[in-house]
Formats: C-alpha cells, structure tokens, sequence
C-alpha cells in the first residue's frame, strides 16, 4: 500500500518476519513506543487533535489503499483478522473473527467464525452476511481504489460486478448468522494475513451509501464519524455500542478524534516542537517534512515525543515503459538520478538508507545487489553514453509529484539531474489529497511518477506482483499499481511461478529474481528503503509504533490530565 508521501504509505502494509521486526524495531526505532509518551494507566477522556496536511483518499473501507486511511479506519471499523502490536513484534490475531481462521482443501478454502456481541453504532449486531456484502463491494466500478486480492483470488471475482444489481458472489458463503468461508481460485496460505486489511470488514447493506460511503462509514470500531467536512475537518466521537471485551485490539480511551486537514507540512512541524495548547494533545499522521526532519530527529528535548518507523518499503521513481520505450534512456536515467539529493529533499539519512531494489532488507525475497551507478550520485558520464547510444535524443518528459515542498524539492532535484543528459522535465504536481487516486487512473499517465510502496502484509507477493504484473492494468483500469506499465512476459512468468510455489525459500528465490527483471527493465529507479518519522504533543500517551502500516498507532491512544 502506498503511504502518502510515505500507500499502502498504499501503498499501507509490511513485510517482515516477526523476527525481522524485532530487529527492526530494536536497531532503528528511537523516541516513542507503546505507551512511552507517558507512565501509568491510561488516562480516559479529552479530545486527541490529529493534523495531517491533506484529507485522505479514502476512508471507505473497500477503498483504503493508503496506510494513513487505513491507520485511521482502524478506529473505526474492525477486520476479520488484525495485529495485536503491544509485545516486541506484531501478532496475528481474530478481530471481528473469534481467531486467525481455518484453512482446509491445501488453503483454498478459508473458515472464519465471527464473535458474538459485536455491534454497529446504531447497536445492530454485526454478522457474517454483513462481511460478506462488504467484500463483494470490492467488485463495484463504483468502489475502486483498494486492494486487487478479492477479484484475484475468489473464485468466480474475475467476472462478479459487485453487489448493486442484487447479483452475490457464491464463493463467499455464510451457512450461519457468525461464519464466513472464502473459497479461492488458488492455495493461499497466508489469506488470514490478506484479510488484516480494512476491505476485509463488514458494511451493513441498508447504510451503503455507494461513492460516497467515504463520508458515511458506518461504524463497529470504538469511535464513529460525527462529522465530516472533506478538505477540512473529520470529528470522531465514541460508538457507544462498542465494547472492549469483544475488542483484543483497540482501546476507548479518548472522547474524541479531531482530524484537522490543510496545514503546511513545516507548519505542524513546528506547531507540534512548540508543545502550545491544542498542540500538547495533538499529532501527526504524515511524515514529519524533509526541510525540519534532520533537526527533529536529532533535538533531545523532542525524544520522547518524536516516533521513527522502520518501514519496510521503498521510495521510487516509476518510468513509464509505455511512454519512455527506449531501453538505454530508461538505463540512462537509473545512472543520472542524484539519490543525494532526492534523499536530502525528504530529510536527508534519517529518512533511509540509499535502494538499489524494489524489495526492501529483511522482506523474503531480497537479495543485495546494484545493477547501475555504485556511487549514490549517480554517474554522469555512463548516463551521457547510454543516451548517445540511444541517439542523443532531446526528450520531454512529465514527472508527477504530490504538491507538497518535499515532494517539489524532489521533483527539481530530478529535473535538475535529467537536464544534464538532454532531458527537460516538467514538473505536474497533484493535490495529495487526491494524488493515489490521480496517478493510478490509466487515463493519467506520465512519464515519470514518484511513488512509495509498503508491502500489504508481511509477505513478499505483496510487493512485486502488484507493482509489476503487467496484466493487472486491463483489470484495475482506475486502480492501477503498476505506474511503470510494464507488462514484461517474463515478469509476468516468474510472478506466476512464485505464486504456485509452496515451498517458501524457493518462492523466495523466485520472488529475487523478479526483483532482479525489473531493474533489467529500467522500469523503476529505486531511491530509498524509507523511515517515517512523526510527533506527538507532550500530553498524548499509549502510542504504538506501528510497522505494519508504518504510522504512530492510535489503538491505544490517550491524553494526558
């Protein structure tokens, strides 16, 4: 899932081992954990303010494809299965399902039972019937945007138009008022990760409201829309009917969410530093900007407050292999692009280390390796070669970024490398509001597109095939992934034999190789493998690290009297 400016950050999800995380977390995180921004039990009561920079492109659930969306939709709506993340490393468990599921005809076949006692905030009980209507919304023209696994992988998806025309999908049945069971087209051993993701919850069929159920999610989380403003404000206030000993996830701490839409990165930043009034019980869902993230992190005053999380993903510059054809000037610009310089505009070492891959250290699959310049600078002089072996052409090209500071010092840090090898960029910057949504429409296509990815769960298939496989493009034509457009049979033959492999080294070996293809292609530049870093003000406490969406968790989330 990318992860807005950081998708899942749709980039949102993570894939590491358990034992990955640990040593993630252990080596990298710094400052804020699990109820480190204060001692004691967790006070009840207050508002928590949120400020994030732009609204989100979704919060309906079946169309959440970012981590701050999804971040924030765990508050209000529940999963089948989620992420207990209060021990050293996150631990699968059944949220609205009473466990991780059953498997059965060699993982084809998944059985969910849906605890009793769960309730919508009209005080309706939740039921399996409800799950079911709300993943075959995920089939909806008019519900795009989210996850391509439903229509992947049950059987019959590949046809199912959604649930508006009365038609249901037969490969979901609920025999009883609390059972569920998914019948896939193929083995799927970690489905009970796939159904973490906020698609995977149930929608009450008489509160849809179609397209514009992102203003109108009806909740069976701890916290409910009390209103919602696009562009502006969204107000959370409690859901009454919600109760903790059916919930092993999430708290009811707060009164209040108060999410605040449209400052300046820099803007929260130093609104936060300041730790003034409403700032005291505020924070951040975006990354901390690249012009202060140097400074922050290294301010002592700010430990306890300041949240780095190792995100197991990758910021990347797609080149579109569609519109830019000629292999040696895709090659030339993996050589010219000045990585310093794009890492200095998103804040410089604190915001990762330098990629050479798409698969990030510590997801099963990468392998170290560097296929053009060893010098993060980039190397001019094999750049100008490869495009006089091109023919010395005098290209334009477009480069999309979201219209935030960061995002154009990057885009002029591209341009400014390009130039020096004959190619002139202009630079489009898009809301980022509504920038996923933008790039990710087939009918928007640019020659360059700056993207981020963290993998959906914690397995590698979550990464390259839906970055990569070129077939996806017919089918999600307003949803697409794939910002290259490579459709690469050999890509497309290695994902496809990776997916048929059972045995997990050699799905791995398999999944390298994929890796290994792309960069053959020069169908990305891959820039860093990312951290994000986020603050709270001085009285909110029970934060989590979160590093399967990469965001400061707000489960557990109290304010400080």
């Amino acid at each position: 899932m990318t992860r807005s400016t950081r998708s899942t950050r749709r980039s949102r999800t993570v894939a590491l081992t358990a034992s990955a995380v640990m040593i993630a977390l252990g080596a990298t995180a710094c400052g804020g954990s699990s109820g480190s921004s204060g001692s004691g039990a967790p006070g009840k009561g207050g508002t928590l303010t949120i400020l994030d920079k732009a609204d989100f492109d979704h919060l309906d659930p079946q169309r959440v494809y970012t981590t701050e969306g999804q971040s924030m939709d765990q508050e209000i709506v529940r999963t089948l299965t989620g992420w207990d993340e209060t021990g050293s490393a996150p631990k699968l468990v059944g949220d609205l399902a009473t466990d991780t599921g059953t498997p059965s005809k060699g993982a084809t076949v998944w059985t969910f039972h849906l605890r009793h006692g769960v309730k919508y905030q009209d005080g309706t009980e939740v039921t399996a019937p409800d799950v079911k209507y709300g993943v075959e919304r995920f089939f909806s023209s008019d519900i795009n945007g989210g996850p391509p696994y439903a229509a992947q992988w049950l059987v019959g998806g590949s046809g199912y138009k959604g649930p508006y025309k009365g038609k249901d999908l037969g490969s979901i049945q609920t025999p009883d008022k609390y059972t569920i069971v998914f019948h896939l087209n193929q083995p799927v051993a970690d489905f009970n990760e796939t159904t973490t993701m906020t698609g995977w919850s149930a929608v009450p069929k008489s509160h849809d409201t179609g397209s514009t159920y992102d203003t109108h999610v009806w909740a069976d989380g701890p916290y409910m829309i009390k209103s919602y403003t696009k562009n502006k404000e969204l107000v959370l206030t409690r859901n009454s009917h919600w109760a903790q000993p059916t919930d092993p996830i999430r708290q009811q701490n707060v009164d209040g969410m108060n999410v605040r839409f449209g400052q300046d990165e820099s803007a929260i930043d130093q609104q936060i530093k300041a730790d003034a009034g409403t700032a005291q019980t505020s924070i951040q869902q975006w990354p901390i900007a690249g012009s202060d993230l140097a400074q922050l992190a290294n301010d002592p005053s700010l430990k306890s407050r300041y949240y780095k999380i190792p995100a197991p993903g990758i910021n990347y510059l797609a080149i579109n292999t569609t519109r830019v054809k000629n292999l040696k000037v895709r090659q030339a610009i993996e050589y010219a692009i000045d990585k310093t310089t794009v890492r200095g505009a998103f804040g410089g070492s604190a915001y990762g280390d330098y990629a050479t891959t798409m698969l990030s250290p510590g997801i099963g699959g990468y392998n170290k390796f560097n296929l053009y310049s060893a010098n993060p600078a980039g190397n001019l002089a094999k750049a100008k070669q490869l495009m006089k072996q091109a023919g010395s052409p005098k290209p334009t090209m477009s480069i999309a970024v979201e219209n935030t500071p960061t995002e154009e010092h990057f885009a002029d840090a591209v341009k400014t490398a390009l130039e020096r090898i004959g190619i002139t960029v202009n630079i489009t910057p898009i809301d980022a509001s509504s920038y996923f949504s933008t790039i990710n429409n087939t009918k928007n296509q640019y020659d360059l597109t700056w993207g981020d990815w963290i993998a959906d769960w914690p397995n590698a298939s979550t990464v390259l095939p839906t970055l990569f496989d070129g077939r996806l493009i017919k089918k999600n034509p307003q949803a697409n992934q794939d910002l290259s457009y490579l459709n690469d049979p050999k890509v497309n033959a290695l994902i496809d034999k990776a997916a048929k492999t059972a045995d997990v080294k050699q799905r791995n070996v398999t999944y390298g190789q994929v890796d290994q293809q792309v960069l053959k292609d020069a169908a990305v530049v891959p820039l860093m493998y990312m951290n994000f870093s986020e603050m709270s003000g001085s009285k909110v406490g029970g934060v989590i690290l979160d590093p399967i969406v990469a965001e400061p968790s707000l489960v557990h989330v109290y304010v400080k009297h």
